[in-house]
């Protein structure tokens, strides 16, 4: 497994090796220790896994402390733009976002880890999207950042997604920052 930092600690791009033949393809999804060699040593205690036509736009998703959620995400079918956006408030990249094209001919996956808000755009119909988290789902510690947030400026390179009624609603970068400080 390749595995490539990003320019925001914590965030790691994991590359598996696929192996081909005339029969099809297999590759290793999760592997504990090549986790742990690229230094993530977390227990997974929830898997989750969405269904999307193309230009669905999920997020920006979080989960506050003590329920905050690292994730370790991929593409099953189809492709997305995978966006991460650093909420740790003592990190030198904090309120910046990396992103990163996930899709299942190369089956490249992403880390995440707790601090982050997260979400994605799905490029292609038919997406399925999978993610294994470190924390359950715990409704009452829920949040999220608008997608289009003027601060925060995602080149999400569509001006108008499918939304949830949600994801609609969701506060802006400055907004959400002051409920904390």
């Amino acid at each position: 497994m390749e595995i490539k930092e990003t320019p925001i600690k914590g965030l790691i791009e994991l590359v598996p090796r696929i192996f081909e033949d005339e029969r099809g393809m297999f590759f290793e999804s999760f592997h504990e220790k090549h986790l742990q060699e690229a230094g993530i040593n977390k227990k997974f205690v929830q898997d989750n896994q969405s269904f999307s036509t193309g230009g669905v736009l999920r997020g920006l998703h979080l989960q506050t402390a003590p329920f905050a959620q690292g994730k370790l995400v991929r593409v099953i079918t189809g492709s997305v733009m995978d966006v991460a956006v650093d909420l740790r408030q003592d990190s030198p990249t904090f309120g910046e976002h990396w992103s990163i094209v996930l899709d299942a001919k190369r089956n490249n996956m992403l880390f995440i880890p707790e601090g982050f808000a997260h979400g994605f755009l799905t490029l292609e119909d038919q997406t399925i999207f999978s993610y294994k988290c470190t924390n359950v789902y715990h409704p009452e510690s829920e949040g999220g950042l608008r997608w289009n947030d003027p601060d925060l400026n995602i080149d999400w390179g569509i001006d108008q997604p499918l939304l949830s009624e949600k994801d609609k609603v969701h506060k802006n970068f400055i907004n959400f920052m002051t409920l904390f400080i």
